[in-house]
């Protein structure tokens, strides 16, 4: 008789783009978005949590910054009911399309102009790459209704606080501006508006949004007949000609040594060009309601370079940019680059309601923002873990459950040890992979006497790395005290920590 099959065990790894996240990445994270909710909240935005899951339909056929939209969800199919085919639904791939959806279904009972801020996950079906994953977190706060650029120039503001309540010094970063009209306007002049050049439009719009990769070389070939890569693939242009390639890399280029000599430059560029000219202005105003406030050029600047969106917003576009200097994988210097953007989208609920209603609101990557900090206090003490009370005695498990409590109320991080305590070497290397600050010690004679152990775990390791007891003589790591001075004398312990 032939063996049953044994069925193969589950696999223990994660999907790929995918990853897990422990303790003090959480935390971390935990306290970065409460951080960056009380300014929010702060600036009159009220808390918005909506369904990871959104139908299809409701999402809508574009993804910012991708060509293939559809290829980018988790999609599904619900079950038909009857000959009704079911719903297709997918995961959020951002904050902002739910966001649309939300207006557009409760506008009725919506103050305007609306202000919400949301966090959470979203979930992008794309290939993963180092440092790219298929789920991530964002945190966006977007005004709806508003149709005053005041309103960009308050986002721009609240971005700025965030990044320094976060712990991003200032002049480690700067808020970009730019305007997607100030483009528009370009490209009237370089002889690129109208239906028929709607191709163009958008070779040119791909073209100036790799000026980071491509360098201005690679996108003025763009511009003009095509450019080849390293590999020998050839990618064809938009056929400019060096007048009409001048006009869009002068935009680009066009950031001079102070905000109002940008503006200068950029309404010679588009002189001509009504639509142009209203976002030069819309810059010009953003400037001033900023500097009003005291954000200066140290803290936001107007900048033509920032292009990266330009091709999902309407008006003011602006990107925050962690100016530090990193190393990366290979060993090269390098900024760290982006880790916020935003903009105008007057577009995207007219979708729902057939009425353009403006908005403009920024989206902030969590997940880059805490690799960014992470770089910055590199070599910095880990989080201690908590003080681990020690069990001598299995029969007195009340009494270390009673010590606890009183560190607890105190406000400081305890746990009684829940191993097998028999061995209790294996107790102290517990609290020691825990990073645990001080274990507390009281076996049966101890508790006669009514007193305790302390073990200061953090001296006890320098000690042990010392070459010279000297300079640790008068600092036992580890003495007794009375058991009703226990919570006082670990306070003591923690505070000089």
């Amino acid at each position: 008789m032939a063996k049953p099959k044994k069925t193969p065990r589950p696999r223990a790894e994660t999907p790929k783009g995918f990853r897990d996240y422990f303790g003090a990445e959480v935390t971390h994270r935990a306290e970065m978005l409460r951080k960056i909710a009380a300014v929010y909240h702060r600036y009159g935005f009220d808390a918005l949590e909506s369904s990871g899951v959104e139908t299809v339909e409701a999402l809508g056929k574009f993804l910012p910054d991708v060509d293939r939209p559809n290829e980018g969800v988790f999609a599904w199919q619900e079950d038909a009911e009857g000959d009704k085919p079911g719903d297709w639904l997918a995961l959020r791939y951002d904050l902002t399309a739910p966001l649309a959806r939300v207006y557009a279904q409760h506008r009725n009972d919506l103050p305007t102009p609306y202000r919400r801020y949301a966090m959470g996950p979203v979930w992008r079906n794309e290939k993963p790459g180092p440092g790219r994953f298929r789920q991530f977190y964002q945190c966006d706060a977007d005004t709806v209704g508003a149709p005053s650029v005041a309103a960009d120039a308050e986002i721009c503001a609240m971005l700025a606080d965030c990044l320094e309540e976060v712990g991003i010094a200032r002049g480690d970063y700067i808020v970009r501006v730019n305007n997607r009209k100030v483009l528009n306007g370009v490209l009237e002049v370089a002889g690129l508006s109208g239906d028929d050049k709607e191709a163009e439009r958008g070779i040119v719009l791909r073209a100036i949004d790799k000026l980071d990769r491509l360098g201005p070389e690679g996108v003025r070939a763009l511009l003009g007949e095509g450019r080849k890569d390293e590999s020998g693939d050839f990618t064809k242009g938009a056929g400019l000609d060096g007048p009409q390639a001048d006009v869009v890399m002068g935009f680009m280029q066009a950031k001079g040594a102070s905000g109002a000599e940008t503006v200068d430059r950029l309404r010679s560029l588009v002189a001509g060009s009504d639509i142009g000219m209203q976002g030069v202005d819309e810059l010009n105003l953003i400037s001033d309601l900023l500097k009003a406030g005291g954000y200066g050029p140290d803290r936001v600047e107007i900048d033509p370079s920032v292009v990266r969106g330009l091709g999902y917003y309407t008006g003011p576009v602006f990107e925050a940019e962690l100016t530090f200097e990193i190393q990366d994988e290979k060993g090269r210097t390098r900024n760290f680059g982006s880790v916020a953007g935003g903009g105008r989208y007057d577009d995207l609920v007219k979708r729902f309601t057939g009425q353009e209603v403006p908005a403009t609101g920024v989206s902030i990557g969590v997940d880059r923002l805490l690799a960014a900090l992470a770089m910055k206090t590199e070599g910095a003490a880990p989080d201690p873990g908590p003080v681990v009370v020690t069990v001598m005695d299995r029969d007195r498990m009340a009494d270390y459950q009673a010590m606890v409590a009183e560190l607890r109320q105190a406000g400081i991080r305890a746990e009684v040890y829940l191993g097998n305590p028999k061995n209790f070497g294996n107790q102290l290397k517990y609290a020691d992979k825990r990073g645990s600050p001080v274990a507390v010690i009281e076996g049966g004679d101890e508790n006669a006497r009514g007193v305790v152990q302390i073990k200061d775990l953090i001296l006890g390791a320098k000690i042990a790395q010392s070459a010279t007891h000297e300079e640790w003589k008068d600092r036992p790591s580890q003495y007794e005290v009375p058991r009703d001075q226990l919570v006082a004398r670990v306070r003591d312990i923690l505070d000089n920590q």
